[in-house]
């Protein structure tokens, strides 16, 4: 007797072969059967017509305070997401200590978090006495480290500072996090150079058997080139695989850099180095609104930068800095999330209709928002090219990740207006760019969001249909399937996902949730 068996449906596997249509039988947490006979079960489902593989994992996402806030994570689950993984861009949910601390009051007041912790123990140990709908698994975030050892601060680490990062860093490791992260255009990742990485990630290779590092680059535009060497140097001298986080061509000008670019990513994996990358199927970016600054604004931390911000010398400095910007440009960026209630109007609006709206000019108007949100607004940035997307979605080592925190359709995160990404990825994926457009066959888009994510951060026993693994697995009508959400209304459901089952248990069945609590945190 089975919990479930799923019979007659056309199963690809996540390795990237040709799909079978086959039988499952799922017992408890793992997959028992595959095969051609038909079992009794708790619950039997019919997929005829219908597309079976491993549930999809995320391999960039930011949900480690949503997910705390809010555990049904249901703008992944009806997706078909069925892993995460966090703790990317520098920003973990630990280790959390002095300024690292401090920093993240704010997040926790505004999703309502009581709890406080230090280190990803406790956090763990939080999170699952809360229960969870999905997977989690997280890296460790560079900048969590240094501002929990140095702070905000331009300053290069000395001996004893490097050896206090490290300490956090093969702790963090110890308690299950898989590799480190950067953000290197937000403080205090910023302020790091080359070598500083180097060591950190060196150090890793003692304390975990395939670490990673993976890294929003110091550039996505302008710098690009120089940006993908230096991971590329990061992982030759730590001998560490690399993974290029929402890998672009970000700003018209440097949309011919994409041929270099991928070359240069080819070049390194054929010399031996493990590099990967992952994607989201948009061409417009989200992140705050104060990354538009340069990077000396936020030294000292938040109050520096407003302060800096409020200084008429200092302001007119960042003004020449960031130089003139036409009509375009400033319609190209949208707020998507403020804290003040009397701001809410613009969530949603560009910044040049925002200033015509305060009678400002576009930059003065930036800069109001920035001082008045206390440097907490969010925006979504359009600045990217739709055939280097193609591109990049195509290169047969780059995966999906959905640069989002989890959401529900309802309750404390269903706020602002967020990127779609984060309710319409996988789907979007799969409609537009496979069945659509016929970018690839399925059976590798397949493998791009299951077996090479679980490969490439060490997550065992899933990402595949195969006998003894983990029963993650996703059910969806390939004729169907497609995003809904938009960036005026991104609180919309996708299509076409049937089932999800999360760890052996039903979790999402037609557009509804099942209220299971059945993922797990993977360390």
């Amino acid at each position: 007797m089975f919990d479930y068996f799923i019979k007659n449906g056309l199963v690809f596997d996540g390795s990237g072969s040709e799909p079978v249509e086959t039988n499952i039988g799922v017992k408890d947490d793992r997959i028992v059967y595959i095969g051609n006979e038909c079992f009794s079960a708790k619950e039997i489902f019919d997929a005829k017509g219908l597309i079976i593989c491993p549930g999809f994992i995320d391999t960039h996402a930011h949900s480690e305070f949503t997910i705390l806030a809010d555990g049904r994570a249901e703008g992944k689950l009806s997706q078909g997401v069925t892993t995460e993984i966090n703790g990317n861009c520098g920003l973990s949910a630990a280790p959390l200590y002095n300024e690292a601390r401090e920093r993240r009051e704010e997040d926790l007041k505004e999703l309502g978090i009581k709890e406080r912790w230090t280190t990803f123990r406790e956090y763990f140990d939080i999170l699952r006495n809360k229960g969870i709908a999905i997977n989690f698994a997280t890296l460790c975030g560079h900048g969590n480290i240094r501002a929990s050892v140095i702070g905000y601060k331009d300053i290069r680490p000395d001996e004893d500072a490097m050896n206090g990062m490290k300490r956090f860093l093969s702790d963090a490791v110890e308690q299950g996090a898989k590799g480190i992260s950067t953000g290197l255009i937000y403080p205090p990742g910023v302020y790091s150079n080359t070598e500083e990485l180097i060591e950190l990630c060196s150090s890793l290779i003692t304390h975990h058997s395939s670490p990673i590092y993976a890294s929003h680059m110091r550039s996505e535009g302008d710098a690009l080139i120089e940006a993908i060497k230096e991971v590329i140097n990061i992982g030759n001298g730590a001998g560490i695989k690399v993974h290029i986080s929402h890998v672009k061509t970000a700003g018209e000008r440097n949309w011919g850099k994409i041929d270099e670019a991928i070359e240069l990513m080819e070049e390194s994996r054929n010399s031996g180095i493990k590099l990967t990358c992952d994607r989201y199927p948009y061409i417009a970016a989200s992140t705050d609104l104060d990354t538009v600054l340069p990077s000396w604004v936020y030294d000292g931390g938040v109050d520096e930068e407003l302060r800096r911000l409020k200084d008429k010398a200092a302001a007119k400095k960042i003004k020449e800095e960031i130089g003139i910007k036409n009509e375009d440009y400033w319609k190209g960026i949208f707020v998507s999330s403020v804290a003040l209630e009397k701001n809410k109007w613009m969530e949603g609006e560009n910044i040049f209709d925002i200033s015509l709206k305060l009678s400002k000019k576009p930059i003065d108007a930036l800069f109001e928002i920035i001082i008045d949100e206390k440097a907490r607004a969010g925006a979504i940035f359009f600045s990217m090219n739709e055939d280097n997307l193609r591109k990049f979605l195509s290169l047969p080592y780059a995966m999906i990740g959905s640069d989002s925190s989890v959401r529900s359709f309802s309750g404390i995160t269903r706020s602002g207006k967020p990127h779609p990404r984060g309710f319409g990825s996988f789907p979007r994926f799969i409609g537009k760019y496979v069945r659509d457009e016929n970018l690839m066959p399925l059976s590798e888009a397949v493998r791009k969001m299951t077996s090479l994510p679980a490969e490439t951060f060490s997550l065992k026993e899933r990402g595949m249909i195969k006998e003894g693994f983990y029963a993650d697995i996703t059910v969806f009508d390939y004729e169907k399937i497609n995003d809904k959400a938009t960036f005026k209304e991104p609180f919309k459901m996708a299509e076409g996902i049937n089932y999800v089952f999360v760890n052996g248990t039903l979790t999402f069945r037609n557009g509804e949730f099942t209220g299971s609590r059945s993922g797990r945190i993977l360390v």
